[in-house]
């Protein structure tokens, strides 16, 4: 394979495929992806604990170009998902222009050359355009807890499951309880001989309206094409009905609330270990989680809730910050990921030579969550200020893939050499979005959520409505940026 290529995509995972098929419907063939894992899916490829699922209807988690009918529930599990990626992206020939196997270490600009240059653990690439796919669900974050490191037994996070270990009789401490132990818990509870959650923060769980899709519905979105975009329309404007509570939390989230509220009380009917899990923050401040079993594996004779933070392991022995205790043979890390804090922005080095991280200073930024000034030609999917509580990862992505196409495709259209957004068009949107999270629950809820960056800025948030997101992420336009031709910088 050759070393230089029109556009690089990194990451094979749900960005990164559709990106490479928009890029290749417009005309750009030398798309090449460069992806670390054996095979596509990303954060689905990743992610294999046990009870893994979708927490979005499944007719809304699905490329618009390539719907699926075939789902098994309406909730889709992480299987078919993975399953689904796949068979998209091999369907539209992108194994053939996918290196597998190969881990990037770092990207450079250079601006002598005008080209990215991609370092990576199989030799160097270069490349006119960049398009980073590898989503804010890549990295595993691993606590620093004094005393983990000697544990005697097992410890792994949920996003590298340990399949070759067997729970059954084992006594298991889960540190974490976001979205990924409420799947986890309930699916390993009845077979470890004692559970001990660690919980630093109560979670709001709403029962999740989940439910074995019929063969005969099956059929029905398959002869009849419209019926799946009508099912997919109903999902979206349930979904978007949510968000307006996102922006309007007093009264409306609160009444979504209660329906939090009761469930809690009807499912755990102890009122001590309800009161362990009774958040005290407005729902939507964190991400919402929807379970039919979390709760009620918490009220097994075999499951201990510490309603605390770890302070530390001494041998195989938990230490929690209210000085709660629980000896253990296994740990299991259910504490999310880099979001805003990837350790990828430390190995991408811009125009001057500062790496993006530095460029941040802790507060990612990108004007649409999608290009960052002193970064030309370099594109970010599922980027900064873009994500939401109510809508599909599918609907953000397709409307940045659309901005890149528009923008790679007007660029080899003009013979554009590069394109960098200029400085002051990028602050003065991140100010618009900073005014405009003021009022919402993620900023106004009462909590502290991985929403929130070093600097105690929400830079994750989308505050407006998924067909805003839509309208206005999908729209290139050239004057908001400076434009390179001929060697010579020009304003469009």
């Amino acid at each position: 394979m050759s070393t230089h290529h029109e556009v690089v995509v990194i990451g094979a995972g749900i960005s990164g495929v559709g990106a490479a098929i928009k890029l290749r419907e417009a005309g750009v063939e030398d798309v090449v992806i460069v992806e670390k894992a054996e095979t596509f899916g990303g954060t689905w490829r990743a992610n294999t604990y046990p009870g893994c699922a979708c927490d979005v209807p499944s007719g809304l988690y699905s490329f618009s170009f390539a719907p699926n009918s075939e789902w098994s529930r309406l909730f889709a599990t992480q299987p078919e998902i993975l399953a689904y990626v796949n068979t998209i992206a091999r369907e539209h020939g992108l194994a053939e222009r996918t290196r597998f196997g190969t881990s990037v270490l770092g990207t450079r600009w250079d601006n002598a050359t005008q080209r990215w240059h991609i370092e990576t653990d199989q030799g160097e690439l270069t490349a006119r355009f960049v398009v980073s796919a590898a989503g804010p669900w890549n990295e595993p974050n691993l606590p620093d807890i004094p005393g983990l490191a000697e544990f005697p037994g097992e410890v792994f996070h949920s996003a590298r499951w340990n399949h070759d270990l067997d729970l059954r009789g084992k006594r298991v401490a889960v540190v974490g309880s976001g979205a990924s132990a409420v799947q986890f818990v309930p699916a390993i509870q009845p077979e470890v001989a004692r559970l001990h959650l660690f919980q630093r923060t109560a979670q709001w769980v709403l029962p999740k309206l989940d439910h074995r899709v019929p063969e005969l519905e099956k059929r029905v979105m398959r002869r009849f094409p419209f019926a799946h975009t009508a099912l997919r329309a109903a999902e979206y404007t349930l979904m978007e009905a949510l968000g307006v509570a996102f922006r309007h939390p007093r009264p409306l989230m609160q009444t979504v609330q209660s329906v939090g509220s009761a469930y809690l009380r009807a499912v755990v009917r102890d009122p001590a270990l309800r009161a362990k899990l009774t958040p005290d923050y407005l729902l939507g401040c964190k991400r919402i989680l929807f379970s039919n079993s979390y709760l009620q594996s918490l009220t097994r004779d075999n499951v201990d809730v510490h309603a605390t933070a770890v302070t530390g392991f001494r041998g195989n022995t938990v230490l929690g910050a209210d000085g709660s205790t629980a000896e253990v043979d296994v740990v299991i890390l259910g504490t999310g990921f880099h979001i805003l804090d990837s350790p990828l922005a430390g190995i991408v080095v811009g125009a001057d030579g500062r790496t993006l991280a530095e460029h941040w200073k802790g507060s990612p930024e990108a004007y649409l969550g999608t290009v960052t000034t002193g970064f030309p030609n370099s594109f970010t999917l599922l980027g900064p200020s873009l994500g939401t509580g109510h809508s599909s990862a599918f609907a953000i992505l397709e409307a940045q893939v659309a901005y890149l196409v528009s923008a790679i495709s007007a660029a080899r259209g003009a013979g554009w050499a590069v394109l960098d957004v200029r400085p002051e068009v990028q602050a003065t949107y991140v100010d618009q979005v900073q005014d405009a999270l003021g009022g919402t629950v993620y900023n106004a809820g009462g909590c502290r959520s991985y929403y929130m960056d070093d600097n105690g800025r929400n830079s994750f948030s989308w505050p407006w409505s998924t067909g805003e997101l839509t309208s206005r992420v999908s729209t290139f336009d050239p004057d908001d940026f400076t434009i390179t031709r001929d060697d010579a910088a020009v304003s469009a």
